[in-house]
This record gives structure tokens, sequence and C-alpha cells, in this order.
């Protein structure tokens, strides 16, 4: 394609990716090079669309994607700008002297679906990293097999049957690279070009991202407090061919999906001859009352895919998800699994296995309900002694943030930039809608802020978003 007019960036349909991963991609980096300087103003979507000759929603997704990310601003009549408080990156990475490139600095305060770095149980990982260590062989198997190594396959199955309250067999079990692995696998076996999917809106950007990558129609479907609104899914796409869902902590408002809407969602799906991806990215941290069950463990007809990851209860650098697929799926899912790659790294994949086996995740996942719970709470109390009257923080029964309304300093999204340019990872809850508002409110991970820091690092908040108006 060649140069826009308007912006200082080319897209080509030659790269890697989807195409809304390139634009995406090419704006990203028009900003970080100064190429587009912080206040400038982009283009509508639809003339955006227009002069690059996609489809408007395809802008949509990328400029919600941007504005999520703290790039830009809307601002209603006004047009679309670069955040003006975005601090910018260089251009290009420095060496050091050593001739090595310096190892990024993560910002983690405030982060969403980040589980705490400094709890992790380094030393017990470790120890069992350095026993498997020992044990590699010339014998092993060259290659992983694509649907996961037994021993974790089978370990996930004594887990779910305890902690989730269904029963599989191994052979259900597909070890993927993470939650997003997971999607891509099941999408492949049940979706084609131009079905319909349902979508909580709002709800997780890259899976919508992902789901719109593969040219199907996202359908946005509403959420209240008791989750999912089945009937106006039904009302808009009867016939649609998967629902996407996360029951028991609605990503992002953390809502628990009722029972009334669990077997309306399950009754459609058996009647309309659909299927359901359940999304169980945390459930394992709940803190009033009973912890969610699994729709799965209601799924009487067999049409739920359960997909876990190990990214929020150990460490997102693992990469390391599953997917339960109904059994009518086993062959297909092998063959599908085997297309796609040659088996997630069994090394580590050996490790987790151990891990689960040996009873460690469990007593890791007792210890950081304890652990979390008390740095929610010292959040909350921080941010109420520090705001006062300005501040309302919703009620939430689990997930790993907070969310937080906040009067007086702006809209969410441009709280969101003022913060991130001080390093503080605050997200905006309007940015994760497609079609129905959720709302104007701040995201505020917890799990890497320890109590004893809360109110420093809310001081620290209060500051970045009061001095840069």
């Amino acid at each position: 394609m060649s140069m826009s007019r308007r912006l200082p960036f080319a897209i080509s349909r030659q790269g890697e990716g989807s195409l809304q991963s390139r634009i995406h991609n090419d704006i990203c980096q028009a900003i970080q090079a100064g190429r587009l300087a912080p206040g400038a103003r982009l283009p509508s979507a639809r003339s955006l669309a227009s002069e690059l000759g996609v489809a408007r929603g395809t802008v949509d997704a990328v400029y919600a994607r941007l504005t999520g990310e703290g790039y830009i601003i809307g601002r209603g009549s006004a047009g679309t700008i670069v955040s003006p408080t975005l601090t910018v990156r260089p251009s290009a990475p420095t060496v050091s002297s050593s001739g090595s490139l310096p190892a990024p600095i993560v910002p983690v305060r405030f982060h969403i679906g980040l589980p705490s770095l400094d709890l992790f149980p380094y030393a017990r990982w470790t120890r069992l990293i350095s026993l498997h260590a020992k044990r590699l062989s010339p014998t092993g198997p060259h290659h992983p097999s694509p649907a996961g190594l037994p021993a974790l396959r089978e370990a996930i199955v004594g887990y779910l049957a305890v902690a989730r309250g269904f029963a599989c067999h191994p052979e259900q079990v597909f070890i993927t690279a993470g939650y997003q692995g997971a999607l891509d696998l099941a999408t492949r076996l049940v979706l084609k070009e131009q079905d319909s999917v349902w979508f909580e809106d709002p709800g997780y950007s890259f899976a919508r991202d992902a789901l719109a990558a593969k040219g199907v129609r996202v359908v946005p479907v509403p959420v209240d407090a008791e989750g999912l609104r089945v009937s106006e899914g039904i009302t808009q796409a009867p016939h649609a061919r998967l629902a996407v869902v996360t029951p028991s902590h609605q990503a992002p408002l953390t809502v628990t999906m009722s029972q009334a809407r669990r077997r309306m969602l399950l009754d459609w799906a058996e009647h309309a001859g659909s299927w359901v991806i359940e999304d169980d990215y945390d459930s394992e941290f709940h803190y009033a009352g009973f912890r969610p069950s699994a729709l799965k463990s209601i799924d009487a007809a067999d049409r739920v895919f359960f997909a876990g990851s190990f990214s929020k209860t150990l460490l997102p650098s693992l990469r390391l998800g599953f997917l339960v697929v109904p059994e009518s799926f086993v062959a297909s899912a092998g063959e599908a699994a085997a297309v796609m790659h040659r088996g997630e790294a069994a090394f580590m994949q050996q490790v987790v296995a151990t891990f689960i086996a040996e009873g460690h995740f469990s007593r890791h996942l007792r210890r950081m309900r304890a652990r979390y719970d008390a740095r929610r709470r010292a959040l909350a109390t921080a941010l109420k002694e520090s705001f006062g009257d300005a501040i309302d923080i919703r009620s939430q029964g689990g997930g790993l943030h907070l969310i937080a309304e906040l009067r007086g300093h702006g809209a969410d999204v441009e709280i969101m930039a003022r913060a991130r340019a001080s390093r503080l990872w605050v997200s905006a809850l309007s940015a994760q809608s497609m079609a129905y508002p959720a709302g104007d409110a701040l995201m505020l991970g917890f799990a890497n802020i320890a109590e004893h820091s809360a109110e420093k690092d809310v001081a620290a908040l209060k500051q970045a978003i009061t001095l840069n108006p």
C-alpha cells in the first residue's frame, strides 16, 4: 500500500501478522519514532479506513487497542490525538559496553493481569528445574507430543477434578502456548470465516482481536451484574457458532455469571448446535464467599471448551496453558495441534507437572489467595484515604485488579496516559468496550503492590495524575 497522505507511515499487506496488527504496529512505531508527536491529531476511524481501503471495524479495533495502551486519546467531536503526556521511547535500543542489550524494565505497579513477581516460590522452582536438568538424557524424544506431555496432562486432570469440580480424560487435555494458544486451537476446530461469535462487551481485547483476525463476525453482547446477557446474544445472533465467556470472573468487570445465565447459555448452545469457550483465567483468586464453580462442571451436553493458563497462577513467561476439549473433538484436536506446532517445550512441562503432582501448586494458590486479599484491601484503603470522596471502588469478589471511579481528574483514558508517563501501569475501563460502554473507571492491579508500599504507590499515582493535567 502506498504512503498515506495524512499519516507518516505505510501499511504493507505482505507483512507478517493480521492487517489489524500491522496497522497497530505501524502507528506505534510512528509515535515512538516521533513522526507522530504528542498532541498530534489522527484522522477519524472512518477516514483512515477509507484511505487504507480496509473495513471501518478494523480501524475501530486498532484505535481501541491504542487507547487501552495509552498511546492515543479520544476527545469526542474534537477527534483522536496522540496522548500529550506520552513518554516516547528511544527509536533504537542502546547497547551496553559488553555488547549485549540491557534487560527491559517492565512497569509492574498497578499492571492488571500480572501475578505477583515478588511472592513466587523461586527457590522451590529452581530446585525442580535442577532436578529435571540432571535427568536429561540423549535417549529422550527429539520432539514433544503436540498434545502435551502425558505427565502434565494427567496432573491437570487431577487438579481440575478437585479444584474445578469436573472430570475429564487426559486425552481431552491439550497443552498450549498460554490462553492465546488455547483460543487458537478451539477456534480452528469450530469456526470458519464469516461465522458469528458472541463476545462479552466489555471484554478481553486481545481475544477479541484474535477472533477478528480470523475473519469471523464478532458480536458484542452486553454484560451486567449476572454476567453475559444471553437473551441479548440470542436476539442479535441466534445461530452464532461460538460464545467466548469468562464466567467465574468476567474480564474485566470480575462479576460472576449467575446460575440462571449459565443454564441459559448451555441450553442455547445445545439447541443451536453451537459451542462455548470458557476462559477460566483467574478463578483461583476469589476472596468473598465460595469460589465460583466452573461452567464446565454443569455441561451435561459436552458443549464447552475449557481453557486454563499458568500465566496468572505461576509466571507469564512460562507461556503455558491448556485446553480441555469435548470428547467428540479429541481426534480432530490432535490433528489440528500437530499442524499448529511440534509441541510446547517439554522441559518446562515436566517442571510444571512435578510442581502440581507434589502439591506445591495447590499450596502456592492457597498462600497467594491470602496474600492477594491482603494486598487488595491495603490498596483499597490507601486509595480511599488519599482520594476521599472523589473515588468510588466497585465491590468485587475476586480477580487481580480493583475498579475505581475517580472524579475530577478527567476521562479514564486521560488519567491512564498521565499515570503511564510516570511508569504507573493503570488501565482504562472505557477502552475495553466495543458497543456497550462500561463506564469511566480505572483498573488497578494490586498483585505487585505490597501492603507496606500501598500508601506510597497511591501517593505516586495521585502526584502523576495531578501534576500532569
